[in-house]
């Protein structure tokens, strides 16, 4: 079975090489690189012939010099691009940090810029993907992920399927909290309802072997504390919602404190991520060998991870990061049991990026919504959830109606609905300031 990376000079992709190494099921024969950084996708190529080092059986890797190359003959297409690179992510963060509005990769007006730059490229690998591996599946890795699997999904229906690992992280950092050992959660005899949009959603129910644990969780303060979410949003919050919301939503339940954190430090997490992978790709390109790319490689990833929503933190007291969140992935192990839910026909339950179908009958049929999924031969069907809370649904119909017309605006070229878009988000305030960040990004990219 053939695996096919967009984006495989991506600093991320490692992950993925390193989980199916670490695959007992050996299910993938071949993987494929394709990157429009040659430099990048060589570097990344080393480190992962370091990591196939000493594996009995490693899976060959390929670098494919074209898209076409690449997709042809695919079973399965992870797609992992980053339209503009990091300085396309800094003017995405500052142009709405200068109107006074929070800039974030894909959250607010930021997250709207990188999704009008990202659309045009994702539909025209769904169109080559249809021509060229009509059979295969593609897998979403690409921010803001709701809003490009929804635009991709226009071409592929639903052999398009979205992915994150913030749900799941979520869920099993709430498990540990309540007092479940991991294996439970890998057992299945954990249960969940999670429901939302792409870094906006609410864990609603946790159960172990039917019996409901968030209520006993959320009224303990400790267990609260314990875990990252707990001491993001804080007791008292949480305990007010009765849910525990995806770590992205602190930037609109906390939006003032957050704003002022990014403002003290001076500095995006896409300017640190820029000088961080840009000092990374230089140093290794002159490493000599696998084995120091590889080391480069390992302790970038670790500092990557420990900064990781830095600026969150800081907003609510500048705590460290967990030493079991920093080994890093989670997104990768989601595709990977994903890939395998698919080809065995297991109806495994994971957290997805799909069409809603019914499961939020406010929203349309075809808006890509992220909540629990039964995955079969047949791809991800979204299951039945429990009803929405007016203030969840009001906050899902406003920001899925900014999606939809960001996907219009990048799909049409059309100035209004890219207006539309970011004046009705939630994190702008002002369809002037809307028209002055369109304008200034339309000069700058």
């Amino acid at each position: 079975m053939r695996l096919t990376i967009l984006g495989g000079g991506g600093f991320r992709v490692p992950l993925v090489y390193r989980a199916l190494l670490a695959d007992p099921a050996d299910s993938v024969s071949e993987v494929v690189l394709h990157d429009t950084d040659a430099r990048r996708v060589a570097v990344i190529a080393e480190v992962l012939t370091r990591l196939a080092e000493g594996h009995p059986a490693p899976v060959p890797v390929r670098v494919a010099q074209s898209l076409d190359e690449a997709l042809a003959g695919a079973d399965f297409v992870f797609s992992a691009i980053r339209v503009g690179g990091t300085a396309g992510r800094i003017r995405d963060e500052r142009i709405p940090l200068a109107e006074g509005v929070l800039g974030q990769e894909t959250v607010g007006a930021g997250g709207v810029l990188y999704g009008l730059r990202t659309i045009p490229v994702a539909l025209h690998i769904a169109e080559r993907v249809a021509q060229l591996a009509p059979a295969a599946w593609v897998i979403n890795f690409t921010n803001p992920a709701g809003m490009v699997t929804e635009a991709m999904s226009q071409v592929l229906g639903d052999r398009v399927i979205g992915i994150c690992d913030s749900p799941v992280g979520l869920v099993r950092r709430a498990a540990r909290a309540a007092g479940l050992d991991p294996a439970a959660f890998d057992s299945g005899r954990v249960g969940y309802d999670y429901v939302g949009l792409n870094h906006l959603g609410w864990l609603r129910s946790l159960t172990f072997e039917g019996s409901e644990l968030l209520p006993r969780l959320l009224a303990d303060d400790r267990a609260l504390a314990s875990f990252e979410e707990g001491r993001l949003f804080g007791a008292e919050w949480l305990q007010t919602l009765g849910a525990l919301p995806n770590e992205y939503l602190h930037y609109y339940y906390f939006r003032r404190e957050t704003l002022d954190s990014l403002r003290d430090t001076g500095e995006t997490r896409g300017e640190f991520l820029d000088q961080q992978q840009g000092g990374f790709f230089e140093r290794a390109a002159a490493a000599g060998g696998p084995d120091a790319v590889y080391a480069l490689w390992e302790r970038t990833r670790l500092e990557r991870e420990e900064t990781y929503m830095a600026h969150s933190r800081e907003a609510t007291g500048g705590w460290q990061r967990d030493s079991h969140d920093l080994e890093g992935g989670g997104y990768d192990r989601v595709a990977l049991a994903l890939m395998h839910a698919i080809v065995r026909n297991s109806g495994t339950r994971l957290i997805l990026n799909v069409r809603n179908g019914t499961t939020v009958p406010q929203l349309a049929p075809d808006a890509i919504v992220e909540t629990v999924c039964e995955v079969t031969a047949h791809g991800a069907r979204p299951l039945p959830c429990a009803p929405l809370r007016e203030d969840q649904l009001g906050l899902m119909l406003q920001v899925k109606a900014v999606e939809r017309a960001a996907v219009v605006a990048a799909t049409r070229k059309d100035r209004g609905a890219a207006l539309r878009a970011l004046a009705l988000h939630p994190l702008v305030d002002s369809p002037a300031v809307a028209a002055r960040i369109l304008e200034r990004a339309a000069k700058e990219d």
